[in-house]
């Protein structure tokens, strides 16, 4: 197989973006169109319906095999919750692989005879967090480390001095214009409320109905009947013979061209969607200098809006958008999806999806190649894989291959009573270093306020036996009432002092108060020699 990536001579990036762009477009709009299908289906709406169908289908199945999960996950967003994680480690090397460890003491003791701890709770609805670290580190203790966040402001209580350390959100910007008013405007934020968004925090309903009704449909609509053609055919998928409707979906270069462009010149200038933008970089990033940034991207996107509408009139695209699906049932067992564009004929760079899945209540298979060609390079992955969940069992196995590079998973599961056990094995071949494998293992159970899980997580390799090195993860959940945070009797409000007086704070009263403390834990740990 070739290369899977071009090293060769580089291409206008005009061409790269608007490329991309268009292929993002048609996957996005392919599941997002059939929500304005009608019953009296044409081959246009059973084109789409199935798209949905599918989706719909894979959607249910997970939900229903991670029902304990899922209904955690759900709980924890709407009730207070409080988990308590615990880190261990075993280390069994022999003879510490010919090394004499740290002076006179074996890595191994330090390693297996220590642990941290975090206990943490939320309160996603009324936005207020804590979380307390301590650790045993081969016999030296730390504790007494808290932290405490709300939707203005963010705590931290240390060791070492008494007083909280706080900071509030509306107070960073100015804390950091004047560190460096070149740099920062003063309207920085931390973004604390982000924190509180949970899943919930990517699109929210109303926003989702404003692009489906101003993009989806306005594309669905834009796709002529004539489009779609539909026929029977009899095909094999993983060696079962079945009878299928095919439905060809071919657009022509001057249809395609026509479409993009409203899209783009609508994109441009929607205003809606560039808050949309604004507000989901918030919520995924956080930091002094993110305003900046996303003011940056919102420019970037403009221009590139007004590039791809102007670019795309000049691009070849000489057969069109071809996409195949063939129906079984309302669901799509094969696929077969053909782009052709560039800015030149000479200069053309293909994309295709072919492949095929069946889709069962207690078994799905699927297996697709994605391939790329261009005057220089062409690549293909291949991702292919069988899983099945029958009596509450599972049995898993999922690979993807480009070039001569293979990402494995295997994956057994058994649930009982609420109880899940698993074992997982992520693993890699590389013909350069010869791969290895991540193996995670455990249970986890899930009653009602409460849940329980041990995770065992270890790597075996040619060079590497599974038993040198374990990680050990521990969880312990329930519902609480609510999250406490601690009075503001005994605070230390940063952002109403100057950066002078904060750094006088930290050299005079800070510094010798860790020094006394990282005294006292050495000598209370034995290690003053170490």
């Amino acid at each position: 197989m070739d290369e899977s990536f071009n090293n060769g001579g580089k291409k206008k990036g005009l061409s790269k973006g608007i490329i991309a762009i268009i292929v993002a477009a048609v996957l996005v709009v392919g599941g997002s169109v059939a929500a304005f299908v009608i019953m009296d289906l044409s081959a246009k709406e059973k084109f789409f319906l199935a798209e949905k169908d599918t989706f719909d289908f894979i959607t249910e199945k997970v939900e229903q095999r991670y029902e304990p999960e899922l209904s955690w996950l759900e709980q924890t967003e709407t009730t207070p919750t409080e988990s308590t994680v615990e880190l261990s480690a075993e280390y069994n090397v022999p003879n510490n692989m010919g090394g004499g460890g740290f002076g006179t003491v074996d890595p191994a003791q330090i390693i297996n005879n220590s642990t941290i701890t975090i206990t943490g709770a939320t309160d996603m609805e009324n936005k207020k967090a804590s979380a307390a670290l301590k650790a045993d580190i081969g016999g030296m203790e730390i504790d007494d480390i808290n932290f405490y966040l709300t939707a203005e402001k963010i705590m931290v209580g240390l060791p070492f001095i008494e007083e909280l350390l706080q900071l509030k959100d509306e107070d960073l910007g100015n804390l950091l214009k004047e560190v460096d008013p070149e740099t920062f405007t003063g309207e920085e934020s931390m973004n604390l409320e982000s924190f509180f968004e949970g899943t919930n925090g990517f699109l929210s309903e109303e926003d989702q109905k404003y692009l489906e009704d101003e993009y989806a449909k306005m594309i669905y609509d834009e796709l002529p009947e004539s489009a779609f053609e539909t026929v029977d055919e009899t095909i094999k998928v993983n060696g079962e013979s079945l009878d299928t409707e095919k439905i060809t979906f071919n657009l022509s270069e001057e249809q395609f061209k026509d479409i993009l462009i409203k899209t783009f010149e609508k994109l441009g200038k929607d205003e809606k969607v560039k808050e949309l933008i604004r507000d989901q970089m918030a919520l995924q990033f956080s930091g002094p200098s993110i305003e900046g940034e996303i003011d940056q991207l919102i420019s970037d996107f403009e221009t590139a809006m007004a590039d791809a509408e102007e670019g795309i009139q000049d691009f070849q695209i000489p057969d069109g958008l071809t996409a195949i699906s063939w129906i079984k049932d309302d669901l799509i067992v094969q696929r077969d999806f053909q782009i052709e564009m560039g800015p030149s004929t000479d200069e053309l760079v293909s994309f295709a999806v072919k492949g095929s899945q069946l889709l069962e209540d207690t078994k799905q298979f699927f297996n697709y190649d994605l391939s790329f060609s261009d005057s220089i390079d062409q690549g293909t992955m291949n991702i292919s894989g069988n899983l099945s969940w029958e009596d509450n069992k599972a049995d898993d196995s999922i690979n993807l291959t480009a070039d001569q590079v293979t990402l494995s998973y295997e994956g057994t599961e058994s649930l009982k009573d609420g109880k899940r056990d698993f074992e997982r094995v992520f693993s890699v071949e590389d013909p350069s270093f010869g791969g290895g494998s991540l193996i995670w293992s455990g249970n986890a159970t899930y009653d009602n306020d409460k849940m329980s899980s041990e995770h065992n997580l270890s790597i075996e390799s040619p060079e590497v036996s599974q038993d040198m090195f374990t990680l050990n993860v521990l969880v312990d959940g329930q519902t609480i009432e609510s999250v406490e945070l601690p009075n503001e009797d005994n605070v230390k409000d940063l952002g109403s002092m100057s950066v002078e007086e904060i750094t006088d704070y930290f050299e005079l009263e800070v510094t010798p108060q860790v020094q006394q403390w990282m005294f006292g834990i050495l000598a209370g740990s034995g290690n003053m020699g170490f």
